[in-house]
């Protein structure tokens, strides 16, 4: 069966797509806020629940929303998809696979 005729593999490019880019925009969120607030003289740091913030909301909290960006992802998204050929019945009787 050829690549690009089987349903299965346009489900599984979509997802792959769809989970690099959510792996791109944390990448991003992270740079922007451990280099954007991070990137200044520590005196001038402020700080939340003891934390310096651009490690809380580059780390807490952006672990905290892309966890939840993948549950939704996965939940409404993401498809179930079979491994097994469309063909691949009992090949003899008695064979249970």
């Amino acid at each position: 069966m050829k690549k690009g005729t089987d349903w299965r593999y346009r489900v599984s490019n979509k997802e792959a797509i769809m989970g690099t880019v959510l792996a791109i925009l944390n990448f991003i969120w992270w740079y922007a806020f451990a280099y954007g607030l991070g990137g200044r003289p520590v005196k001038e740091y402020t700080y939340i629940l003891g934390f310096p913030a651009w490690f809380f909301y580059s780390c807490i909290i952006g672990f905290i929303v892309f966890t939840v960006l993948v549950y939704i992802m996965v939940k409404f998204f993401f498809k179930e998809v079979p491994f097994d050929t469309e063909d691949s019945g009992p090949k003899e009787e008695g064979d249970v696979r």
